[in-house]
Order: structure tokens, then C-alpha cells, then sequence
């Protein structure tokens, strides 16, 4: 458990640094021309991501220590004619834009702060015949410095916004709220169907280069939103067991 710890407050302590790679607007934003039915497995749509799926979880002591991290196993409809290859992108739209009150004794995140986008997910390229996902395709657990991007069996990895000070995270690293803020975060996970193979995205690319690259291709998308939270009274206020 104290090496769990230890993981957790090193991703604690790159939020409250500052220094992780977060994009600013939203994700959800782009158009597409139809939808794809997206479900993701013990995830009913603006329901609690299970605990499974985070990267920090609820702890007596310490207020979190390590999740799981389990990727969740995800599938979607089959996309329109001519599609060539579908993209997987999660983001948390809640992230606050200042993180010197975060996880911090006596202190909160308030409400009003404003909010930006995180990634937590980036899985491009994947094959016009792969419609789901299994749980743990891209994620087993905390990788303390980081899954490596690239090829994989499912796709081609970006890096998530976990990274900073020179480390890349690539792959699925699930939720990790500050635990001392006032809101519920919102997870999107989204599924996009695309008139390319491949999108030309390689190294440690984020979630702006996605969004970027996507821009003309989609032909459809779909997704389901979590909420997850760290905070017992936001927990306890929303009904959330923990």
C-alpha cells in the first residue's frame, strides 16, 4: 500500500506543479455527420466510473491511494460507408486551470474556478474491423513512469496528460480528481469513426494534435460521459458510494 501511495501523490504532485500538458476547449466539440452507439461495460451514461477504471481511488488514510487503472473494455456501432479506421479519445472537461489550492489540508478547489480539458486517453488508427475493446487492452495498473506510446495490438498510443517534467504516459491512465475539489468531474469517452486509415500521428502526440487531425475525416461519433470524484462530501451530496 505505501508503494500505491507513493505512485498516486508522485501524479498528485505533477498536478499541483502544474506541469502537465492540458488543452484548452473542448474535445467533444467536433461535428460528425451521424452517431455511433458507444458503451463502455458497468458504465450506464452519466453514471459513477467504477473504481476499477481509476487511477486514484478513495482511502481512509491519506484521503486516495492507487486504483486499479484498468482500461475499461468499450465497444461501439459500426461506423458509416468508407469508414477507415476509428480513434479512441477520454477526457475529463473539469480539470481547474489553477492547481495551488489542489489536495491540500484545509483548503478546497472552488466551484467558480474555471475549468479545462484533460486527457486521460488517446488511442488513434484502429482497425475499420475492431468495434470493441476488452478490459485491460490498454491499461492493467499504474505504470509509476509511464506506458510507452506507439503501435499496439488495438492501435496507435498517444501520450495522456499524465506526463510533465520530461516523462510521457502513454495509453489509458484512468481518473484522479484533486480530492479537495468542490464539483464532480465528467469523463467523455468518445468514439470517433474516420474517413482515414491513418491519421499521421506518431511519438508522444497529444490530445489538441488528435483533435486537430481529426478535423475533416469524421464521419461519425459517439460517447458515453462518467462523473468521478474524490471528495467524500461531493460523494456523500451526489449519493456516490465510495
Amino acid at each position: 500500500m505505501a508503494q500505491s501511495a507513493s505512485r498516486v501523490w508522485g501524479a498528485v504532485a505533477l498536478l499541483a506543479a502544474g506541469v502537465l500538458t492540458l488543452a484548452a476547449g473542448s474535445a467533444v466539440s467536433d461535428a460528425a455527420g451521424s452517431a455511433l452507439a458507444v458503451t463502455v461495460d458497468r458504465l450506464k451514461p452519466g453514471g459513477v466510473i467504477p473504481g476499477t477504471y481509476a487511477y486514484c481511488v478513495p482511502a481512509a488514510q491519506g484521503h486516495v491511494t492507487g486504483g486499479p487503472n484498468r482500461s475499461p473494455a468499450i465497444r461501439w456501432s459500426k461506423g458509416p460507408a468508407g469508414t477507415a479506421s476509428y480513434a479512441i479519445v477520454v477526457v475529463d472537461t473539469d480539470v481547474p486551470t489553477v492547481f495551488t489550492s489542489a489536495n491540500k489540508e484545509g483548503q478546497t478547489i472552488p466551484a467558480s474556478l474555471p475549468r479545462r480539458d484533460f486527457y486521460h486517453w488517446l488511442l488513434v488508427d484502429i482497425a475499420p474491423t475492431v468495434t470493441a475493446l476488452p478490459e485491460g487492452a490498454d491499461s492493467t495498473g499504474v505504470t509509476p513512469q509511464g506506458k510507452p506510446v506507439g503501435r499496439t495490438r488495438y492501435g496507435v498510443r498517444g501520450a495522456n496528460d499524465y506526463g510533465g517534467g520530461g516523462a510521457v504516459h502513454g495509453g489509458y491512465d484512468g481518473p484522479c480528481p484533486p480530492w479537495n475539489d468542490t464539483i464532480v468531474h465528467h469523463y467523455h469517452f468518445i468514439v470517433y469513426a474516420l474517413d482515414t486509415a491513418h491519421l499521421r500521428l506518431s511519438g508522444a502526440f497529444t490530445g489538441p494534435h488528435v483533435m486537430k487531425a481529426v478535423q475533416g475525416h469524421v464521419l461519425a461519433k459517439g460517447e458515453v460521459v462518467g462523473i468521478y470524484t474524490l471528495n467524500p462530501d461531493v460523494a456523500k451530496r451526489l449519493g456516490i458510494k465510495q
